[in-house]
């Protein structure tokens, strides 16, 4: 069952005047259900532009984009805020956590964005810190954590909804190695959990965590390759 289906998505950017940037330029991409994806290119070759229309945060200037059989592509920003909270999990390099608020305000937010009321939220978020390992945690602030474990709470903010995806941008990226590969295979054990995991990385040792590796070059797929026995 396919989750994404980009069809010659091409993404034009207006630099003023007569000059444009063509970020993507026709890209042809299917991701289905339970798939580990890593995303991979050196910097403008695209990945950052495929990343944002992939989690409905920007539009293609042409091309169809449909998520979960449902055109997006054409969408406003109301309509792609509600696909972003309901179907979408993200984790980002620099944790993008509330400092004022402990981890279990934290991972409740989108709860919270989706009206779900005070008492189902709080069982969610807590369910969702004690599978990323932060049972113990959950009434400590930002500050109060390791950088792992602040990652951990966006993990458990990503998973919270239930969402068809999870969209992780550099999630290693302010970690050390050691906790960054504590990172990983926690988020192996979410994928194998049944989730559907894309991972946007410059990092070779990162992006060897998945199962399929798509590389971009100057807005074009330059490989798709599925990566046996993982």
């Amino acid at each position: 069952m396919e989750i994404i289906n980009l069809k010659q998505i091409k993404k034009i950017y207006d630099m003023g005047g007569a000059e444009e940037v063509q970020a993507l330029r026709g890209v042809d991409v299917i991701i289905g259900k339970n798939e580990y994806v890593a995303i991979m290119g050196p910097s403008g070759s695209g990945k950052s532009t495929l990343m944002n229309i992939i989690g409905c945060l920007d539009t293609p200037t042409s091309g169809l984009y449909e998520f979960n059989k449902i055109n997006v592509s054409e969408m406003n920003d109301d309509q792609l805020a509600k696909i972003r909270n309901k179907e979408i999990g993200f984790v980002f390099q620099t944790f993008n956590l509330l400092a004022r608020s402990n981890a279990l305000h934290n991972v409740e937010l989108p709860l919270i964005y989706a009206g779900i009321n005070k008492a189902t939220r709080r069982q969610l978020a807590k369910q969702a810190l004690d599978q990323v390992g932060l049972a113990d945690r959950m009434m400590h602030k930002p500050n109060e954590l390791s950088g792992g474990q602040r990652q951990r709470v966006a993990i458990a903010r990503a998973l919270v909804t239930n969402p068809s995806i999870i969209l992780a941008d550099e999630p290693t990226g302010n970690l050390d190695t050691k906790t960054g590969d504590e990172l990983m295979t926690l988020l192996a054990e979410v994928h194998q959990q049944g989730n559907t995991i894309i991972l946007v990385t410059h990092e070779e040792y990162i992006a060897e965590h998945a199962k399929r590796i798509i590389r971009l070059r100057d807005g074009h797929i330059e490989s798709d390759t599925i990566v046996e026995n993982r």
